[in-house]
């Protein structure tokens, strides 16, 4: 980890503008989503932050009370923090941060959703597997030109079929431009819905 920035984290440099924020579920690592990012995106650069945040021994980005009912303080915090990172590891690594793409799962998705709504942090774009509405900011955000693919899972034993529901609204009343993808699966990701990010995002970032 370089010295200046927060987070235990991987950078993996790319051959294509963008790159690719990636931010893992409860219980990841670094590791986690490095495999899916180059799935994603072949070219794009990396960057995997560990979340700080134990539960039971388990990383995650934040806390919370149980399952789906979050500690939105330390949501806003940690969020927050995240967003520093990210800037902050532009300058070490000299990427183009005008060109990056969160790419979250679970909890991951949560805290990047998190971030786009408080609006601390401009991402080009968005891919959320799996997510919920983190919070309602106070003032909805302007997120005019904002791409965002949501994935969820009609059988998703942990996340309510209304929240990403929701959450797609909400960030298209906000202004984004949001695909809602629907799974045939469960919490856990499937190869069809990987693929169909890959395309999403070929299709709307050119990576």
């Amino acid at each position: 980890m370089t010295s200046n920035l927060t987070y235990e984290h991987k950078f993996v440099r790319g051959t294509e503008k963008t790159t690719l924020l990636l931010l893992h579920g409860t219980g990841g690592d670094v590791d986690s989503m490095l495999s899916l990012g180059r799935m994603i995106s072949r070219g794009s650069s990396l960057l995997s932050p560990r979340g700080k945040v134990l539960e039971n021994g388990m990383p995650r980005f934040f806390r919370r009370f149980g399952e789906g009912v979050f500690d939105i303080e330390d949501l806003k915090n940690r969020s927050g923090e995240l967003a520093d990172f990210v800037e902050k590891a532009s300058e070490t690594y000299d990427f183009d941060v005008n060109a990056v793409i969160a790419v979250g799962y679970s909890n991951g998705a949560n805290i990047g959703a998190s971030i786009i709504l408080l609006q601390l942090f401009r991402f080009a774009g968005a891919i959320l597997f799996r997510p919920m509405v983190p919070l309602i900011p106070n003032e909805l955000s302007n997120l005019d030109k904002m791409v965002v693919f949501i994935s969820a899972g009609a059988f998703d034993q942990i996340v309510p079929r209304g929240e990403p529901e929701r959450l797609a609204r909400l960030l298209g009343d906000a202004g984004a431009e949001v695909t809602l993808s629907w799974e045939n699966s469960t919490h856990a990701l499937t190869q069809s819905e990987l693929e169909k990010a890959a395309n999403w995002l070929l299709q709307n970032l050119g990576s």
